[in-house]
């Protein structure tokens, strides 16, 4: 997409997108576009759901209940999403949200709260979490949305994954060498990033980790960060190595 279109307003909505076809807006929705943003009847805009790809579709309708979109025609076929999990121990409110935003936008599928021994925030907000991984995608011109999950025991999150799912957990107690060298030669495939808590990952919990097959140890460097930070850096870091910024 271009600049001009990633600046288009984008709506992401939960009905089928078909030619032909209109969706109803709620209330918010409408509130959204005619008072937040300003726009008037027969203003175009793009709508998603995750399944049919993005449409270019019109606001019409003359009052709440009757507003809709109608739907144009489709601008892009829904592509398949990555095959990378996030799995990460919940933070406190204004750090999670933009913790989710950040993995949404590097192109997390998966997003899998997981409560280890020093986890300090043990209840997730899932309708927050999803507005959060809505606002990101509809920001960023995303198709798709992540799955996402109830929070977790760290040992029921590991015991569900594939077996060979390469599963790479971000430890500030591993050995400090070249990341992109403790990638390098990994091969490539499904993939999952574990973000313990800032109190960092108790003994035994490191020891179930590194009993699992497909596991990489990985060390972010020399600095201590913020597991919001630390998310981020993972992401990027494995995105460019492993993931679907190179061929």
């Amino acid at each position: 997409m271009n600049e001009q279109e990633l600046g288009a307003c984008r709506l992401f909505v939960e009905a089928d997108l078909a030619i032909g076809g209109s969706v109803a807006l709620s209330p918010q929705q409408d509130h959204y576009l005619r008072h937040v943003l300003r726009l008037r009847n027969g203003a175009e805009l793009r709508a998603f759901n995750g399944r049919d790809g993005e449409w270019l579709a019109r606001l019409v309708g003359e009052s709440r209940r009757s507003a809709r979109l109608e739907l144009v025609e489709v601008i892009r076929p829904q592509t398949a999403p990555g095959d990378l999990h996030l799995l990460f121990a919940p933070l406190k409110q204004a750090r999670f949200d933009y913790m989710v935003q950040k993995a949404v936008e590097m192109g997390a599928s998966r997003l899998v709260p997981v409560i280890t021994r020093y986890t300090q925030v043990t209840r997730v907000n899932e309708t927050r979490l999803r507005a959060n991984a809505i606002e990101a995608a509809e920001q960023c011109g995303i198709l798709s949305l992540p799955q996402t999950t109830n929070p977790l025991q760290l040992t029921k999150a590991i015991s569900e994954l594939e077996p060979n799912r390469l599963l790479i957990f971000c430890d500030e107690a591993a050995e400090r060498e070249n990341p992109l060298h403790a990638l390098g030669g990994v091969r490539r495939g499904a993939l999952a990033v574990l973000i313990g808590p800032e109190g960092g990952f108790a003994e035994e919990e490191r020891r179930a980790l590194l009993g699992r097959p497909a596991t990489l140890r990985l060390s972010l460097g020399p600095r201590i960060m913020r597991a919001d930070t630390a998310a981020v850096a993972a992401l990027a870091l494995v995105q460019a190595t492993l993931g679907d910024w190179s061929e």
